[in-house]
């Protein structure tokens, strides 16, 4: 069975991508994600705090003694970060040599500047491609929703001046009009965009009054919503599209690449189940696409996204009108 795909320009052997993650952290788990049949990996984030402090660090001693430390006052304070900007790229070079899969870096952050300036060393490191994360909850009330969405579109357009790589855009799905910004972003230059980001909700303790993280791994619940929008604006862009959050098993990623995705990226399953679970979804992929007598996974892509369904209404409000009316209690 065909069940490659081309995403993002790179020619993949199936659909299955670990997404960006720990796992992508070690270099023995990276060659057992390719063993298992992983058709590319995402590494891990590096963020903009990380750059900027290391950019403070070196601030530091080159203003030693020189009575210019307090400039060092305006840039975040970087303990507490994973990793250096100069370990990620070593380790991004290592990943390289240690796979014959692609490898795709990882840039998160919510401002334009010096910061993006780091994917050109992404691509000098050997990545075959830069997923970029806007991870950014907009609490000023100052901030209009078009504000927001410039910040990301500039975003962008300031990495792709940086790289001739291509570039993918790690959308959340809380803005205003999802479809138009994916139109913006790909006339911006994006060659991809990734359905969606998962913001980690904090919660509260009401004993010590403080903010504490709160790590939930998806379920396939979480899924639905990136079929639809997947379904909706694979219709509507033409560039690359991947699924990421909610898909754990071969059911849940043919639905994805139904509604359009041409890659989908697997994390928590991966985090659950380990490598192996790459293979068992592929082998049931397989045996899936036999029964149903598909020639190839790209047979079936995109076959049931908003353009290709009998009344693409069920994906917008008659579902929601039905599903009311159909309570029972």
């Amino acid at each position: 069975m065909d069940l490659k795909t081309t995403y993002l320009g790179l020619e993949l052997k199936n659909p299955i991508i670990s997404g960006s993650c720990p796992l992508g952290a070690n270099l023995d788990t990276i060659r057992h994600l390719e063993d298992a049949g992983a058709a590319a990996v995402v590494m891990p984030s590096l963020f903009e705090e990380e750059i900027m402090g290391a950019a403070r660090a070196q601030m530091e001693m080159e203003s030693a003694g020189a009575g210019f430390a307090e400039a060092s006052s305006y840039l975040p304070d970087p303990d507490g970060y994973h990793v250096g900007p100069d370990q990620y790229l070593e380790h991004l070079r290592a990943a390289k040599e240690a796979v014959s899969i692609p490898v795709i870096a990882s840039l998160n952050g919510t401002s334009p500047g010096g910061w993006t300036g780091y994917a050109k060393k992404m691509e000098e490191a050997g990545a075959d491609a830069i997923e970029l994360n806007a991870y950014y909850l907009a609490t000023d009330a100052g901030e209009t929703g078009a504000d927001v969405e410039q910040r990301t579109i500039d975003i962008v357009t300031a990495v792709k001046s940086e790289v001739s790589l291509p570039v993918a855009v790690k959308l959340s799905p809380f803005y205003s009009s999802i479809a138009n910004l994916a139109r913006k972003l790909e006339e911006g230059g994006a060659n991809g965009l990734v359905i969606f980001n998962r913001f980690y909700q904090p919660d509260l303790d009401i004993e010590e009054l403080d903010v504490v993280p709160n790590l939930r791994l998806s379920t396939a619940d979480e899924l639905r919503l990136r079929l639809r929008w997947l379904a909706i604006l694979s219709s509507q862009v033409k560039i690359s599209l991947a699924a990421t959050g909610g898909a754990h098993n071969a059911v849940d990623v043919i639905k994805a690449v139904m509604t359009g995705a041409h890659a989908v990226q697997m994390v928590s399953a991966l985090l659950i189940h380990g490598p192996e679970h790459i293979t068992r979804t592929l082998e049931a992929i397989e045996f899936w696409l036999n029964e149903h007598e598909y020639e190839s996974l790209r047979q079936m892509q995109g076959s049931m996204n908003m353009s290709k369904v009998p009344d693409a209404a069920k994906l917008t409000r008659a579902n929601y009108m039905k599903m009311l009316d159909s309570w029972q209690q």
